[in-house]
């Protein structure tokens, strides 16, 4: 990429000019719009963490700090990985191992706590009062967010290795639309199914949504154990 120059008067010295070397801003505008559209095509799924954001949105709770945690989670990875890290991790079997065990494990019992609520007869609306704790909320969202290794494939390896392609002048604009893409994300996910309080105010629409966070939850237990242990 050849750099273009944006020229500067001094204005205490009339005969003298300083030059200084910055990155087009059409390169600088596509880094950041790949970022993007990559960061958005890999978040937008069905998944753990997601599904958490969206149920957390829909009781109204804690919603701008889970929606910060994740979008800062995912900035912090993303631009790890563009500055190398996802090289080292994937020269770490034993540590994708543990994550796998361990996120299994989180998202099993999850997924049965989930189920549990289903069967239940106390029901939850969307104007019940009770709810978990801020602590106990960021908790879950770190688990949600830290130990699923997809997470880390994303964002770390997946990202990084998009991100290390671009010329060194570029990969902060790359890393920032990736990370803007993540924060639109979670706040359109966390304060926008408040759109969909009214479906929810009936104990069967919590009823379903609860059966199918179990489903995914327990299958992606399931995949993490049989990944790790294969």
């Amino acid at each position: 990429m050849k750099p273009t120059y944006i020229r500067i008067r001094n204005p205490s010295f009339a005969n003298d000019d300083i030059s200084v070397k910055s990155p087009s801003m059409t390169f600088a505008s596509s880094s950041f719009l790949a970022g993007f559209a990559l960061s958005a095509a890999l978040i937008v799924a069905i998944g753990a963490q997601n599904l958490f954001v969206m149920r957390q949105g829909l009781r109204r709770e804690h919603v701008g700090p889970i929606v910060l945690f994740c979008g800062s989670a995912d900035a912090v990875l993303i631009a790890a990985g563009v500055g190398g890290v996802g090289a080292i991790l994937g020269a770490i079997p034993a540590l994708t191992f543990a994550l796998s065990l361990g996120g299994a494990v989180f998202l099993g019992w999850y997924g049965i706590k989930a189920f549990q609520r289903m069967a239940s007869n106390d029901v939850m609306t969307v104007s019940q009062g009770a709810g978990i704790t801020l602590g106990r909320a960021l908790a879950s969202t770190a688990a949600f967010t830290f130990l699923n290794p997809h997470v880390y494939l994303d964002t770390v390896l997946l990202m990084g290795a998009a991100g290390g392609s671009q010329p060194a002048g570029l990969r902060p604009y790359f890393v920032a639309g990736a990370a803007s893409a993540s924060f639109c994300w979670f706040a359109a996910l966390g304060y926008g199914a408040r759109i969909l309080a009214p479906v929810f105010a009936r104990p069967t629409a919590w009823r379903v949504l609860d059966a199918i966070v179990g489903a995914t939850m327990v299958t992606l237990a399931a995949s993490l154990a049989m990944h790790a242990l294969g």
